[in-house]
Order: structure tokens, then sequence, then C-alpha cells
């Protein structure tokens, strides 16, 4: 486990799912963190099961506005995570704008604003991670947009990397995790869950704690930036 005592760590996105999992986890690793996201409400409830100091701030990354707002309220942090993601599936002929631009705002604008507003609270050694995504490397029909910002982030990462050297910018890249977001399909989601894992080199799909890992990782490696960590069990390769 990566040690992060007197560390601050900011997740974007800390009020669910995955974002949720790494805030805690990075508490239990040692840090103060700040959970930021939409909902006040899920990012209280983070904040309350937290052992240490635990921050409270809202952002929407659509609302340029409320970055920058960000910026002024985060304090000095050592490392900051976004796993925040707007879906935009379906076919390209019946999205629409609206459903595009929240998907561009989540993985491009979004983090060149949280970048452009934080980088001068984030202390020497820190670090940036983002979350981009399977499908950039295996797009499925429906999934040209996903597909494009994905891949956008993961060219990104490495711009920001020199850029803001020697501050470290990395991405995670995850494939199907079980974290819950499949529950909505109801009893569609076993079959979904069985075809994914009959074409996954490891056998199985991921879990919020391999994601956690990986993300502790990236945070605690310190010659590592300008990467992205496919954590997707060999499922681009299927």
């Amino acid at each position: 486990m990566t040690d992060l005592s007197g560390q601050r760590v900011a997740v974007i996105g800390g009020g669910s799912r995955l974002g949720r999992a790494i805030a805690l986890a990075a508490a239990e690793a040692g840090a103060e963190i700040v959970v930021a996201g939409r909902s006040a409400e899920a990012l209280a409830e983070v904040a309350d099961l937290a052992p240490g100091r635990a921050d409270v701030v809202q952002v929407d990354l659509s609302l340029p506005e409320t970055i920058a707002r960000l910026g002024t309220e985060i304090g000095a942090i050592d490392h900051l995570v976004s796993t925040v993601s707007m879906h935009a599936a379906g076919p390209l002929a019946t999205l629409e704008d609206a459903a595009i631009e929240r998907a561009v705002d989540a993985k491009i604008l979004g983090p060149i604003r949280l970048v452009r507003a934080t980088a001068a609270a984030m202390r020497p050694g820190g670090s940036y991670t983002f979350f981009s995504g399977q499908a950039a490397w295996r797009p499925t029909p429906g999934a040209v947009v996903t597909a494009t910002v994905n891949g956008g982030l993961a060219f990104l990462v490495q711009a920001l990397a020199v850029e803001l050297a020697p501050l470290r910018v990395n991405a995670i890249a995850p494939g199907l995790v079980d974290s819950g977001a499949l529950d909505r399909l109801g009893d569609e989601k076993a079959a979904v869950l069985a075809d994914a894992v009959a074409r996954m080199p490891v056998g199985r799909v991921g879990v919020p704690a391999d994601i956690v890992s990986a993300t502790l990782m990236v945070i605690g490696n310190g010659y590592m930036t300008g990467s992205v960590l496919n954590i997707d069990g060999g499922g681009r390769l299927g």
C-alpha cells in the first residue's frame, strides 16, 4: 500500500463509485483528502467515512466557473485525481450536441481547466491522474464519442506532462469494472458480464479494488509521467 502520510489528495468525482473508493483508500493510506463533485450529499457522506481530515468542494466539470472556484478553495495539494466521465453512447446520427459536449467537458476541457485552476496549488513532487478508458483502444459501434474523448485524454496527459514538468501527469484506462454502474441493466447484467468474461484474457471483469490499487501506485511512483496505465484485464486485446 502506498504511504500517503502528510500528503493531501483531491479526488474529483469523489462522491461516487470509483472516485469514492479512491478517496477513502487515499485517506486510509494516511492522506488528508479533498472530495469534489456535484452532489453535496454524496461528498459529505464520503467525508464522514474518511479517517482524518476530509474537505468538501462542489464542482461540475461542465461549468467553468465552478472549476475556477475550486482553484481558489482547494488549498495546497500533492495529488489530484479525476474519475469524472459523462457518457455519450449511441449511434452518432442520434447523438445530441448536449451529450457530446458533456463528454468533451468531462474528459478534455474539464481536465485542461482543472490543471489551469490548480497547478499553482500543487506542491513540488505533485501529480495529476486522469481517467481514460478501454474504448479508446477498442472502439465499438455506438461509442464514437466515448472512444474519441478517451483517446484525446490519453494524448492530453503527454502534452500536460511536458507543459507542467516536473509535476507528473498520467492516466488510468480501466476496462469493464463492476463498480455498480451496470446495475442499471437489471437482469441483463449477468449476461453482459458473462460475455465480457469469455473475451477477457484474465477470465474475469474488474472490481473497484483493481483500479484503486493502480491509482495509488501511479500517485506514488515518482518516475512515472506522461503514461497511460491500461487496467483492463487485457480486454483491449480480446
